[in-house]
């Protein structure tokens, strides 16, 4: 039998882990589980991805991009005069609003790196990417901790169901700036 060209085929895979992992949480992850979710032969999950770690940090990296798109979509950080507080309120805001499938998975596959070394360079350079970003707008410094302050507003919301607080968020932000 010929091979069939499918060059999604990995995409599929990737999306496959993620919705493996929103369903089932990590411990459910396999090569056979994904391979039945994205309708493609085991080999090919072992194909693309020889480990299970090397298709979580497909999978984070791939998450990360859903936060790094809120961020562009708004484009607050173009304006050097932007109120850094409200922005990084309001990118919060968003990405917290609906369905957090996404935002709780992303944050799963983080809190992995804590268990699987494999992810925590994926998980570094999130953090330091954004961590670069703001430091336009301040020093290295307190980037970092505008970062570490966001993550733990947004792990609150996540375990406590207490509905996001964004002008909380922005005076908590805002103090960090002073």
């Amino acid at each position: 039998m010929a091979r069939r060209y499918d060059p999604e085929r990995r995409q599929r895979i990737i999306d496959a882990a993620i919705r493996v992992v929103g369903a089932h949480g990590i411990g459910g992850l396999s090569h056979r589980t994904v391979a039945a979710e994205a309708d493609v032969p085991l080999g090919s999950t072992t194909y693309h991805f020889k480990t299970l770690d090397d298709l979580l940090v497909a999978a984070l990296r791939q998450a990360n991009e859903g936060f790094a798109k809120v961020i562009a979509s708004r484009g607050g950080l173009e304006d050097p005069g932007t109120d850094l507080a409200a922005e990084l309120a309001g990118w919060m805001g968003e990405w917290l609003a609906g369905d957090r499938t996404g935002v709780e998975l992303e944050y799963e596959l983080y809190l992995a790196a804590l268990r699987r070394p494999a992810l925590r360079p994926v998980a570094a350079e999130w953090a330091g990417a954004l961590a670069a970003l703001l430091a336009r707008h301040t020093d290295p410094v307190t980037a970092r901790a505008l970062v570490a302050l966001m993550d733990g507003i947004c792990l609150q919301v996540l375990l406590t169901e207490v509905p996001y607080d964004e002008e909380y968020a922005r005076e908590v932000l805002a103090r960090v700036l002073r």
